[in-house]
């Protein structure tokens, strides 16, 4: 009994992480790559390392699909 339960849970998680990816994939990624680009010429241009660049313009543009997603105005 424990096994089935088990296996029932798996094909539960293995279906909604399906789910999520199809979700994932149906945002606009030029979008993204729009603002990803002009924020890191833009962090770059002040002096700021490769790096940290990436790391902050893939939270801010992330951020603000996210609230794309959501209606949500971040300004």
């Amino acid at each position: 009994m424990a096994n089935k339960f088990v296996a029932v849970f798996a094909i539960c998680v293995v279906v909604f992480a399906a789910l999520n990816v199809r979700e994932a994939e149906a945002a606009d990624p030029a979008k993204f790559k729009d603002c990803f680009t002009k924020c890191e010429e833009e962090c770059r241009g002040d002096g700021n390392g490769h790096t940290f660049c990436e790391v902050k313009c893939d939270s801010d543009c992330g951020a603000k699909e996210a609230a794309e997603k959501l209606n949500i105005n971040l300004k």
